[in-house]
């Protein structure tokens, strides 16, 4: 005998794909969200480590600002005790420059030359005077700029034609107006070693050639 399935089996099979798809959007939904869950949880995590990682860094950075205002008070109050401690070596030093200037200026002042003041101020010293010609005073120059270890930049300020005496008695000399500089022992010191230095590599430039 034959048998004739006379039910609907087109649309059952419709149903059941419908179905089947509904479940599959379902699962990929469901696995969808976990995975943005897991993602967001994952990105949360990271973002809180890296917050933390930053408020160390910050917490850190404060110390070290912290230090470093100290260094820098430590290191002012170093320079603060250093310029009194070189205050009171100048001091010092300087009371012996009267006689550094007395014993250059008898050494360095050519004959023809008459000086009838100085002054010192600020480690620099002007000199007034007589001289018997421009030429004593260009060679004063010279011995102060060239001869002197205490002596340092003559500078001429000012030279004008004047008389001494009255009458047949009276002389034209030249009224001159002399600013030197006048080194510490410490600058005195200084430059001597950079002499030596450079000596030394001149020596030793001449060696290797």
């Amino acid at each position: 005998m034959i048998k004739i399935n006379l039910l609907p089996h087109r649309e059952e099979k419709r149903k059941q794909r419908k179905a089947a798809f509904v479940r599959m959007l379902a699962l990929s939904a469901v696995m969808g969200g976990a995975m943005v869950v897991a993602a967001g949880g994952f990105i949360a995590a990271q973002i809180a480590n890296q917050t933390q990682r930053n408020d160390f860094i910050k917490a850190e950075n404060t110390k070290l600002d912290g230090q470093i205002k100290e260094i820098k008070t430590l290191k002012e109050e170093i320079e603060a005790l250093k310029a009194r401690q070189q205050a009171v070596e100048d001091l010092q030093s300087d009371r012996n420059q009267p006689v550094y200037l007395m014993d250059e200026l008898a050494k360095q002042v050519p004959e023809g030359i008459y000086l009838r003041s100085f002054k010192e101020e600020n480690q620099r010293v002007v000199l007034m005077g007589y001289a018997q010609s421009n030429e004593r005073v260009s060679e004063l120059l010279r011995n102060l700029g060239n001869n002197s270890p205490w002596l340092e930049r003559p500078d001429l300020i000012e030279i004008r034609l004047a008389s001494l005496g009255q009458g047949k008695d009276a002389k034209k000399v030249y009224d001159f107006t002399v600013n030197v500089g006048i080194k510490r022992p410490r600058d005195k010191d200084a430059a001597n070693g950079a002499a030596s230095n450079a000596a030394a590599a001149d020596g030793a430039a001449i060696k290797k050639s």
